[in-house]
C-alpha cells in the first residue's frame, strides 16, 4: 500500500461526500455510494460476499436473525462490524445496536459509520464486550494528517489486530484528552480555572475569585497556544510574523483576536504562512498582515483593508478561498490551506498589481 495513494484516495471520498450529500436520502444510498467504495480504498473486496459479507447475521441473546449491515471476514473470522446509517442521521443514538452486535461475535473491531463520520471501536475497558466509546473518530470530509496512518491500520494489507489494538488504547485516551481541552478552552469550568487559578493568585480562591479568572484562564490559554503555533509556523518560513503591536488595539492585527470572542485558528495561521511562502519572492514579507473577524481571515498588504489579497473561509462544510483578482471576487474550495499554493499565479498578481 502506498501511502501518498491511499491518503489522497482518503480525501478523494471526503470530496465525494460533499458533492452528493444533498442528493443522498435513504440509508441504502448511503451504503452503495459512500460507505462501500471507503472499504474499497481499504483494499476490501466490497463485491465477494465471502469476505465483505451485507446484512451478517449477528444473532442477540434469545433475538436470533439479527444482522449487522456488514462484517469483513478473513481468514473465515468476522473481524470487523460496520453498522451503516443514512448520511442524514446522527450516529450517538446507534451506539447501543453496535454494542449488541459486538458481543455476539469473534469480531475485535466495530465500525459505526453514516458515510461521512466513522467510530471505531474495540474492547479495551472490558475483553469481548465494546467500549462505550470509540477509539477513533473521524470525519471524511476534514480527514486528518495525524489520522492518515491510523486508518493505514485498518487497510487489507496492514490488517494486524495486535498492532491496531496496541495503539488504540493511547489514540482512545488521547482522543478523550483533546475534546477535554477544546471543551475547557471554550467554556472553562470552575475546577479547571481553580487550577490554574492555584499556581498564579496568592489571594482568597472564592467564588468571586474564580468568576474573575475565568475570562483571564480563556484568554491566556487561547493566546498561549496561538503563539506557540506562530513560532512554528514563523520557524519553518524563517521570519517572524509581521505584527504590529503598537497598533494592535486599533488595527485588530493582534496574534489572538480575542474581541468578540474572534480565535485565530491553526488553519487560518496555516493559510497566511502559505501566502507568505507563495510571496517571498515578490515582496518583502514584512508588507503582509493579516485581520481576523467572525465571517472570514484576511489576507492583506501594507495592513490596509482596501489592499486584501485573499479571504479564508473555513466551516463544518469546508474550506474555500476567495481572491481579490483585480477587483473582482472569486472563490474557490480547498481541502487544507496548503492547497492555497494551487492558486499562486492569481496571489502574485494581485500583489503586483497593487506595486503598480
Amino acid at each position: 500500500m502506498e501511502i501518498e495513494k491511499f491518503k489522497e484516495d482518503l480525501k478523494g471520498i471526503g470530496k465525494r461526500v460533499n458533492q452528493l450529500k444533498d442528493s443522498i436520502g435513504t440509508e441504502e444510498a448511503t451504503k452503495t455510494s459512500l460507505i462501500m467504495p471507503f472499504f474499497q480504498i481499504l483494499g476490501f473486496d466490497i463485491f465477494n460476499p465471502i469476505e465483505f459479507v451485507p446484512e451478517f447475521t449477528a444473532d442477540v441473546g434469545i433475538k436470533k436473525g439479527e444482522k449487522v449491515d456488514y462484517a469483513v471476514v478473513l481468514d473465515g473470522v468476522p473481524s470487523i462490524l460496520i453498522e451503516a446509517k443514512s448520511i442524514n442521521e446522527q450516529l450517538t443514538k446507534h451506539d447501543s445496536q453496535l454494542f449488541r452486535y459486538f458481543g455476539t461475535t469473534t469480531s475485535k473491531f466495530g465500525i459505526l459509520t453514516n458515510g461521512r463520520e466513522y467510530k471505531f471501536f474495540t474492547d479495551l475497558d472490558e475483553p469481548n464486550k465494546m467500549d462505550a466509546t470509540p477509539f477513533l473518530t473521524i470525519d471524511i470530509t476534514k480527514i486528518k494528517d495525524s489520522q492518515i496512518p491510523e486508518i493505514a491500520k485498518f487497510h487489507k494489507d496492514n490488517f494486524d489486530i495486535d498492532n491496531i489494538t496496541s495503539s488504540a488504547s493511547e489514540l482512545k485516551y488521547l482522543n478523550s484528552l483533546k475534546e477535554f481541552m477544546t471543551n475547557q478552552l471554550q467554556n472553562p469550568s470552575e475546577d479547571f480555572v481553580r487550577f490554574f487559578v492555584g499556581n498564579i493568585y496568592d489571594g482568597m480562591k472564592n467564588k468571586q475569585t474564580i468568576e474573575k479568572f475565568t475570562p483571564i484562564v480563556k484568554k491566556g490559554l487561547s493566546q498561549f497556544i496561538t503563539e506557540r503555533v506562530n513560532e512554528k509556523l514563523s520557524a519553518a518560513l524563517n521570519t517572524s510574523v509581521s505584527v504590529k503591536e503598537d497598533e494592535a488595539e486599533n488595527a485588530e492585527v493582534m496574534e489572538v483576536q480575542l474581541e468578540n470572542e474572534i480565535i485565530t485558528t491553526p488553519e487560518e495561521l496555516e493559510a497566511f504562512t502559505t501566502v507568505k511562502l507563495i510571496l517571498r519572492d515578490t515582496i518583502p514579507l514584512d508588507r503582509l498582515f493579516y485581520r481576523d473577524n467572525k465571517s472570514y481571515f484576511n489576507v492583506l498588504l501594507d495592513d490596509n483593508i482596501r489592499k486584501w489579497i485573499l479571504r479564508f473561509h473555513s466551516n463544518s462544510s469546508g474550506m474555500k478561498i476567495t481572491l481579490n483578482n483585480s477587483g473582482e471576487k472569486k472563490t474557490y474550495e480547498i481541502d487544507s490551506p496548503i492547497d492555497i499554493t494551487n492558486y499562486k499565479d492569481e496571489i502574485v498578481t494581485i500583489v503586483a498589481d497593487y506595486l503598480n
